[in-house]
């Protein structure tokens, strides 16, 4: 595993410490999350550096992650495409709506971007296994590029997963676990065998400290592809936040490289049903309180007590943005809406970004003039049967 010039290793956001090892999975002296960190001095990029690239994977942005492109475990996950939404636009009254379709990745999700580089650090560490817990979509991203990497995988999901997930997981040759319950006893089942195999390799989301590092890598292409013109409004949908943390740490790295001068207002959608972290925006706390009852047909986004909520939190109130809830009617409604007028495919948990941005616009939120960007986080027909319940609910 070869890594770049201006990677320093890993930060400890607890105690400051930076270690060199690039396997490290929690601070050895603390205990506390780490997060790479980078020389910005010594990286020489510019507009014209990326313009003279192909625009083909998140790893032409090789400067800015920690191991080179020659030694990632890569399908050529990112480089998606960012597509603009004249009609909604018109209905939510603004300058310009975008979105950001992730379901192009290799596996369907934007997780492939992190699990590129996670199993890259694993592989790299010459780990036999990789484990995690996942509502879905991570697990099936493990398994694949685990397979890839000649790894073994082992992924812990709540029995209300969608079967294309669960399908996957094991047509990719990983270990599925089906856990009954919710996304916290499938964490609670993770754990349990990782106490039992020592050995594993974590690709669990934050206490992996580079599944956010690829997150980041959306926010770097919404970006160029907008011509270097900072978005008003980048809304995803949020369970535990990876793509909130990423794309916050990509804002700024590019406003200290250099790049744009300002920051996009990041917003968190979330389903009422289950929204710790949009209620915990909306008090002004630093941290959530978990949701004792979750309830919400997004099972994606079903996770009651978000581990790094404090770092999504930052994320919001850094950028001016902020949270908004939206019910599941509305969410689904949403996403038969885009596929109805735009054409574009998304999922009931990506369709929250989507309804959550209507409703931003009917609180006032919007002048006029704003860009906007909805990231759809995941292919649409991996639970197109559920869109297609909720037409037939209503006669259609």
């Amino acid at each position: 595993m070869e890594l770049t010039d201006a990677f320093l290793g890993l930060e400890c956001l607890e105690c400051g410490s930076i270690h060199d090892g690039p396997d490290v999975q929690a601070c050895p002296d603390c205990g506390g999350s780490l997060d790479p960190t980078y020389d910005y001095d010594a990286i020489n990029v510019s507009r014209e550096t990326f313009a003279s690239r192909p625009f083909d994977t998140q790893w032409r942005y090789e400067e800015l992650l920690p191991f080179s492109r020659s030694s990632a475990v890569t399908m050529n996950e990112g480089a998606t495409a960012l597509v603009p939404c004249p009609s909604l636009a018109d209905e939510l009254g603004v300058e310009s709506v975008y979105l950001k379709d992730e379901g192009r990745n290799p596996t369907g999700s934007t997780t492939d971007r992190g699990q590129s580089l996670a199993v890259t650090a694993g592989a790299g560490r010459d780990a036999n296994d990789v484990a995690l817990a996942s509502t879905g979509n991570g697990g099936q991203s493990a398994a694949a590029y685990a397979g890839r990497a000649g790894l073994e995988s082992h992924t812990y999901v709540p029995s209300r997963s969608s079967f294309s997930n669960k399908a996957m997981i094991n047509v990719h040759g990983g270990d599925m676990n089906v856990v009954g319950g919710r996304y916290d006893d499938a964490v609670g089942a993770f754990e349990e065998a990782c106490g039992e195999h020592d050995d594993w390799h974590s690709l669990q989301a934050f206490d992996n400290p580079y599944r956010h590092e690829g997150a980041k890598t959306t926010l770097y292409e919404l970006v160029e592809q907008l011509e270097w013109s900072v978005p008003d409004v980048v809304c995803y949908p949020t369970g535990l936040g990876l793509g909130l943390a990423g794309a916050y740490k990509a804002a700024t790295e590019l406003r200290e490289l250099g790049l744009v001068d300002e920051l996009p207002g990041l917003y968190a959608a979330q389903p009422a049903g289950c929204a710790p972290i949009v209620e915990a925006s909306e008090n002004d706390r630093e941290t959530h309180e978990p949701v004792e009852t979750p309830d919400t047909i997004c099972g994606e986004l079903e996770i009651a007590d978000p581990p790094a909520s404090s770092r999504v939190l930052e994320a919001l109130a850094a950028t001016d943005g902020g949270g908004v809830t939206v019910d599941d009617t509305d969410i689904l409604e949403a996403g038969v809406q885009v596929a109805a007028h735009e054409g574009l495919e998304m999922a009931p948990s990506p369709a929250t970004a989507a309804a959550g941005v209507w409703q931003l616009a009917e609180n006032g939120a919007f002048d006029g003039d704003e860009t906007v960007v909805i990231v759809n986080t995941t292919a649409g027909n991996k639970e197109g049967d559920v869109l297609r319940s909720h037409l037939m609910s209503q006669g259609i």
